[in-house]
């Protein structure tokens, strides 16, 4: 049955049930996001230097979440979260500017949910879903904001983006700021150095031009004569901005602000009195239930969020978060949390926090850091940035908020630890995590069968969930015990338990010598993946000659593992000059991040210079 058709029915059964009495019974939504910025760029989160003043004086009026994070610490998954309630690894949309397809006759984007309950839906003008198969905008009735249009579209859900404070902003001159350089209070991870305090005064500049941003749209709303009638809602779309926060797990990258002011009139929507610090912990996920719930639109069953707003709230106890590829650099990484416990678990350790990525190398404090760094001048804390990975990671948020005393090994808190860990691998087995394979892997994998990622990976022929989970679980272990299974799953008919199985013995050649018998026939692997981490193997085993052919076979044919093998010979830092011919030769575009990476290894034909994804 046609949407359209849909919406009217639904319209004509609520008003004759007497459940839309009238439009304005129902709340608007004014929704004012931002971009890029952590708690601790607010003022009503207690930064004293930070100059936010209509945002703390809608926190005063409203309610202020302590404990909200993103599900992804970068925009464009993050707001895949958002769009449709689902989680991006649990639909394969979770690397960087990617834009793979979604069953949409079986995920509906919010508004389409809102309007078949009979809003106007309005987004000015962010979208940036990272979904293919549909048009961003299409979801929405209008890109503008027309405040003498909403007062006669009531109820109405629209949505603000202001950008003055995204990443890009905290670019360029930072030497003349209006904020004081010697009034901002740095993280401890970042050197105490002049670069890095002026641009920290740079963008709480930038900063107080988004606040007025917030400002102007509340003035608006009086102005109009809707604030009584409408529910207003402010937060980032993640944490940053500068370098460890935006794209990083950490606190800095994920604990964003959010603040919810609701009129008098549903009043019976509030958590307490106005005003009041929320101690709930809320998760990105959770809006897009919260929202429809509060409208009183359908909530279909796929929603994976819970709602935390009104008399059916819902309870949280984790929150799951997760780093994939970021642009042209690879990772993978998942976190979960509590209000108190941060655990990370790094399945790259070796491909260090701190790469060169293109777009965050432009900002000023990047730079600064990494001159500091290589000049020998950083101590434990602010050279870790710079450094691999450990395994796992845990952090006690309550007295730790920047993330740098790592308790992993800590006796005292190996409960904690092993508590969250488990609650990762339930919830990667209940979410179905898309994301326990290479991308290019699952692409391929989601291609041959005709099938989208989400379906994919829900089909135990095609991706064996707990096979991977407990194959990636022996590859991070680092057990000696684990390398005759570690061998023998070398053999393994899927080609992503042999994937792990190589990372496994990648991960334990420093503290166990390998038998490269085993290891030489996976350069011959039917998976690129698996063939360019045992030729890493055999160049820590001093055969560099067979490593070196292996990747310059990869890139000659423009191997769909090609932008891994880019990462691997930067990893190594012994130069790029055995690959040169290859790496130009080399064809595989991963939307444009290959060519990101020929760029700053120097071998690009034409480089093109500062045109990198934000």
């Amino acid at each position: 049955m046609p949407h359209r058709l849909v919406r009217f029915l639904v319209l004509v059964l609520a008003i004759v049930s007497g459940t839309i009495a009238v439009a304005d019974e129902r709340p608007n939504i004014l929704w004012l996001t931002c971009e890029d910025n952590n708690v601790n760029w607010v003022g009503c989160y207690g930064n004293p230097h930070a100059d936010t003043p209509n945002i703390d004086a809608l926190a005063a009026e409203g309610f202020q979440y302590m404990h909200c994070y993103a599900n992804a610490p970068v925009c464009a998954p993050s707001r895949s979260t958002w769009i449709t309630g689902v989680h991006a690894l649990s639909m394969g949309t979770h690397p960087m500017r990617s834009r793979y397809p979604i069953p949409h006759d079986r995920i509906r984007y919010y508004p389409d949910l809102l309007k078949d309950a009979g809003y106007y839906v309005g987004n000015d003008k962010k979208t940036d879903y990272n979904i293919g198969g549909r048009d961003d905008k299409s979801a929405w009735d209008t890109d503008k904001t027309d405040w003498d249009q909403l007062k006669q579209r009531q109820p109405f859900f629209m949505v603000i983006n202001s950008t003055k404070s995204h990443e890009s902003r905290a670019f360029g001159d930072v030497n003349h700021t209006t904020h004081s350089p010697d009034d901002v209070r740095l993280a401890k991870y970042h050197p105490d150095i002049p670069d890095i305090r002026k641009n920290y005064a740079h963008y709480h500049d930038q900063m107080k031009k988004m606040d007025a941003d917030i400002g102007l749209a509340l003035k608006r709303l009086e102005e109009s004569g809707l604030a009584e009638n409408t529910i207003v809602i402010h937060n980032s779309d993640h944490g940053g901005v500068i370098a460890r926060s935006k794209r990083f797990l950490f606190n800095s990258g994920t604990h964003c602000p959010l603040i919810v002011r609701i009129p008098e009139k549903f009043k019976h929507l509030r958590p307490a009195q106005p005003g009041t610090k929320i101690d709930d912990l809320v998760s990105f996920i959770d809006m897009t239930k919260t929202w429809l719930d509060i409208c009183g639109a359908e909530k279909p069953d796929y929603l994976q969020g819970k709602v935390f707003l009104g008399p059916n709230k819902e309870s949280r106890e984790y929150h799951v978060s997760f780093r994939t590829r970021m642009d042209e650099r690879c990772d993978n990484v998942r976190a979960i949390r509590d209000r108190r416990f941060l655990y990370i678990r790094n399945y790259m350790p070796y491909a260090p926090w701190g790469q060169h990525l293109n777009y965050l190398w432009i900002m000023r404090a990047t730079q600064a850091w990494e001159e500091h760094h290589r000049a020998g001048k950083t101590d434990a804390v602010t050279g870790r940035f710079f450094g691999t990975k450990p395994m796992e990671e845990l952090y006690d948020t309550s007295v730790d908020p920047d993330n740098v005393h790592n308790l992993i090994d800590d006796p005292r808190y190996a409960e904690d630890a092993k508590r969250l860990s488990k609650a990762l691998d339930r919830w990667q087995l209940e979410h179905f995590d898309a994301g326990l394979l290479p991308e290019s892997e699952i692409v391929r994998r989601s291609e041959a069968s005709g099938k989208t990622i989400f379906d994919m990976v829900r089909t135990p022929s095609l991706y064996d969930l707990p096979a991977l989970q407990q194959a990636s679980a022996r590859a991070l272990e680092q057990n000696p015990d684990n390398l005759g299974r570690l061998y023998e799953d070398l053999r393994a008919k899927d080609s992503g338990v042999r994937y792990w199985a190589i990372v496994g013995c990648f991960n334990l050649q420093e503290s166990a010598p390998l038998d490269m018998s085993e290891i030489r026939p996976a350069l011959q692997d039917e998976s690129h993946h698996v063939r360019a981490m045992a030729a890493w193997i055999l160049y820590r085993d001093g055969d560099k000659a067979a490593a070196q052919a292996c990747w310059n076979q990869l890139l000659r044919e423009s191997s769909y593992a090609s932008l891994k093998v880019f990462n691997i010979i930067d990893w190594i830092g012994d130069g790029i000059e055995p690959y040169t011919e290859s790496m130009k030769l080399c064809k595989f575009d991963h939307g444009g991040y290959v060519d990101r990476m020929k760029e700053y290894m120097d071998v690009a034909d034409k480089p093109e210079k500062n045109k990198r994804a934000k």
